[in-house]
């Protein structure tokens, strides 16, 4: 997994409520077991018309926000089903961070696990980066993992909160076989002395 550490880049403004994973990536691209190739599809029903043309007025549709690092979205994020390929389509696009009010467990939970760090804000202060990410000429915010800060545009700094083992999970590109190799001595030994204690297992 990517380490996550500081990102600076073009903030998108997704000011919906309650997006579901259905709408971050639609069911019938569930079909690969890839991470890799999905980004196209993000929020496809929203970015494509039926014959496949761009809606020119989403977001994601207009420069600067093609090359969004970081989403601003409405409260409740993630909602729905538990679909591991939101994360996935969301990071192949090149998102690396969202930043709302409250998001779905489940999807909060699958964004550390892919190198994501969901950052949850106030309503004062999600409104406040809505509105830096809604200015097309300068929409770029900076995000520091380590101090745990968010830099708007004109230089105020926004703190928040994170899990420190969640933290450093992310700061050191750890998903959940990064953690169980970390034991690999540990499991190495276990296993050598079952194998004398009870060699008939």
């Amino acid at each position: 997994m990517q380490k996550f550490d500081q990102l600076t880049g073009v903030a998108a403004p997704l000011n919906i409520l309650n997006i579901d994973t259905d709408m971050i990536i639609p069911k019938q691209f569930l079909k690969t077991i890839k991470r890799s190739g999905l980004g196209k599809n993000l929020f496809d029903e929203m970015r494509y018309t039926r014959d496949g043309a761009e809606i020119l007025d989403f977001v994601l549709n207009r420069d600067p926000y093609r090359q969004a690092k970081i989403i601003v979205a409405g409260d409740n994020f993630g909602c729905g089903s538990s679909r591991e390929h939101a994360p996935w389509a969301l990071l192949d696009f090149g998102v690396r961070c969202v930043i709302s009010t409250s998001f779905a467990d489940i999807f909060f939970n699958n964004c550390f696990k892919n190198g994501i760090l969901p950052i949850v804000v106030s309503s004062d202060d999600r409104d406040a980066l809505m509105a830096d990410a809604s200015d097309s000429e300068n929409p770029e915010v900076s995000v520091d993992l380590v101090a745990q800060t968010i830099r708007r545009p004109n230089g105020v700094t926004i703190s928040f909160q994170i899990d420190p083992f969640r933290k450093k999970c992310l700061l050191e590109g750890l998903d959940d076989i990064g953690l169980t190799l970390e034991k690999s001595e540990d499991i190495s030994s276990f296993e050598e002395a079952r194998q004398a204690s009870q060699p008939w297992l």
